[in-house]
């Protein structure tokens, strides 16, 4: 039984917790002291942006972001919906070769009473679901007060 206790002190004195081979059988070492610094994920947890709460949201660039619903191959272009998720456009142009695409920004740039360049397709190239970027210097309820007036006046 001794052999086995001996050895459990000298695997307890490799590892750094419990018994030490220099102190009796039985007594612990003492505990270090807890770290009072945060760790990473605290940190990271601390700067992590909100979720959007709409469809126009800042993005970590400090740029405004409009998440786009597509329309293609309307016969007018119009704001049709505004929800929690996305903001419904429909384009007078038909969906190939980037015309839907060009359109809904030259759109986009005159509703919002911006320049063309000021805005961009950041994401969804070819997908109804877009995202589109504001490079002007605007805060995302202007945006959002604009294509609501847009979608109540259609």
């Amino acid at each position: 039984m001794s052999r086995l206790a001996g050895g459990l002190r000298r695997l307890w004195a490799a590892r750094g917790t419990g018994a030490s081979a220099s102190l009796p059988f039985g007594t612990e070492m003492p505990k270090k002291a807890a770290a009072t610094s945060k760790g990473k994920s605290q940190i990271k947890e601390a700067e992590r942006p909100l979720p959007p709460s709409g469809p126009v949201t800042v993005d970590p660039q400090g740029c405004v972001t409009i998440a786009i619903h597509a329309k293609p191959g309307a016969k007018l272009n119009a704001v049709t919906d505004l929800t929690a998720e996305a903001v419904s456009v429909a384009i007078a142009a038909p969906p190939s070769e980037g015309e839907a695409n060009a359109e809904l920004c030259r759109y986009l740039s005159k509703v919002l009473g911006l320049r063309k360049s000021d805005v961009v397709l950041d994401k969804g190239g070819k997908s109804r679901e877009k995202v589109v970027k504001i490079l002007a210097s605007t805060t995302p309820e202007e945006i959002l007060e604009k294509l609501q007036k847009q979608a109540e006046d259609k």
